[in-house]
């Protein structure tokens, strides 16, 4: 069997681009400084290139590269250098060289004492809470999507196709609404559950699923899964740390009955107490972001496609998209034409600037535009990203801004789009879908344009 020097793991939210490509600038890097690496990811599909106890036991250090739960326990004793995932790829010689120099920090566990290490690389805790609210949502999309894409299909034989009542009423497409429904129904105890999870591991997943289910009956919609989850994860954490002087033979009994049992009971009631002011609340947001966008669509255009393309995948792109998928939820598509377009936009953006300005590219950069095209158009804004680690504060006001002309003129357009994810392959679901295309087509020929002038303006001053 291979000895790595290094092992890592990777991880982001949505497990389609940021996972990958943390794993390949890793692997380059380290092959750049002659060093064995071997990297674990944790994407949509599940975990691949999983590590054997044997490579972790063998390995000289650790690099967690994750804004996810990748089971970090595992590596107890062990010299960790834990960053996002968004460094792992813009830093990864850096992380590289740091692990050669005997930075980090031992990671706690049972028999292993802490060390003190570099306080940049340690885990604190607002990291902890945005790893733990992103491990519900990765675990909450597939049902969003799934859910959304069905129930958008059912529009195609008419809006009221899956009305008993209606002259469109068709069986088929009833059935694919009513199936929909029911997945983007486990939305809110599916992102409950999760978080809970990634704070208290399997204990706390009933927990949070069914403090979820009190939530979304109680209809405090998306909030109230967030605050659920958390709540159950800790109140798990609260019952081991109280139950931790029992025997040890008594194990099983605390996993399989006291936890859930107690865990569900305490939970179930608090959220049953706080559902209906909260219910108030999660109502009022959605009247004032409904009433807002109609109103005044420059403003949330502009706001809404400057948060899809700050980060691209992060913390702030998650919150346009999540508030997108739980308006959706509610019954508005409005809102997520928006935050769809926005997100389309910066790949295509790079797509356009190697296409215009082909020579001042180099090939991996001409390749990586071209494949963004693809992405793009399927709404992977992640693809982007290379592009804009390069040279942040110019590229991604670029982005911000064709994002921002994208997100405007569809809300200008009155565009709908009933379904979360999908990009061009929900087309023809989307009200006035030709003009949203035309929308975002604009959008990111402005930021290619502008993106291309940049690098020849770059290109140029380096030759001089």
């Amino acid at each position: 069997m291979t000895k790595y020097q290094i092992i890592a793991a990777t991880g982001c939210p949505t497990g389609i681009a940021h996972t990958y490509m943390a794993q390949e600038a890793l692997e380059q890097a380290a092959k750049n400084h002659g060093v064995s690496i071997k990297v674990e990811t944790h994407g949509q599909v599940g975990i691949e290139n999983a590590l054997t106890n044997k490579e972790i036991a063998d390995a000289d250090a650790v690099i967690i590269a994750a804004d996810k739960d990748v089971q970090a326990e595992r590596f107890a004793g062990k010299r960790v250098i834990e960053v996002s995932v968004s460094k792992g790829i813009k830093d990864a010689d850096q992380l590289i060289e740091d692990v050669l120099a005997g930075e980090g920090s031992i990671r706690k566990g049972e028999n292993v004492k802490a060390e003190a290490g570099n306080e940049k690389t340690s885990s604190g805790i607002g990291h902890n809470i945005y790893k733990n609210l992103m491990n519900g949502v990765s675990h909450m999309l597939p049902f969003v999507v799934s859910g959304g894409v069905l129930v958008a299909i059912s529009f195609l034989f008419g809006i009221y196709s899956a009305d008993p009542s209606s002259d469109q009423y068709n069986e088929f497409a009833a059935q694919l609404m009513n199936v929909g429904g029911l997945a983007m129904g486990m939305m809110v105890p599916i992102l409950s559950a999760f978080i809970a999870e990634g704070i208290a591991k399997r204990p706390g997943l009933v927990v949070g699923f069914v403090g979820g289910l009190v939530a979304s009956n109680g209809g405090t919609g998306f909030l109230g899964g967030i605050i659920s989850g958390f709540l159950a994860g800790y109140i798990v954490l609260g019952l081991m740390k109280l139950f931790s002087s029992l025997p040890k033979s008594l194990d099983g009994l605390k996993a399989i009955f006291l936890y859930p049992v107690l865990g569900v009971f305490i939970t179930g009631i608090i959220m049953t107490l706080v559902s209906e002011p909260m219910s108030a609340v999660n109502q009022a947001m959605m009247d004032f972001l409904s009433g807002f966008q109609d109103s005044n669509p420059l403003i949330l255009g502009i706001i809404v496609g400057c948060m899809s393309a700050f980060d691209m995948g992060g913390p702030v792109n998650k919150a346009a998209y999540v508030t997108g998928t739980a308006l959706l939820a509610e019954g508005n598509t409005t809102f997520m034409a928006g935050v769809s377009a926005a997100c389309i936009a910066p790949p295509l953006i790079t797509g356009v600037a190697v296409i215009l300005f082909r020579k001042y590219f180099d090939s991996s950069d001409r390749n990586a535009g071209l494949v963004n095209i693809i992405l793009g158009s399927t709404h992977i804004t992640e693809g982007a990203i290379p592009f804009a680690a390069k040279d942040p504060l110019r590229v991604l006001p670029t982005m911000m801004l064709g994002s921002s002309i994208a997100a405007v003129l569809t809300y200008m357009f009155k565009v709908q789009v009933p379904a979360p994810h999908g990009g061009f392959l929900v087309l023809p679901v989307v009200t006035h879908g030709l003009l949203w295309v035309v929308a975002i087509l604009i959008g990111s020929i402005v930021g290619g344009v502008i993106l291309g002038m940049i690098q020849k303006r770059r290109v140029e001053k380096a030759a001089a």
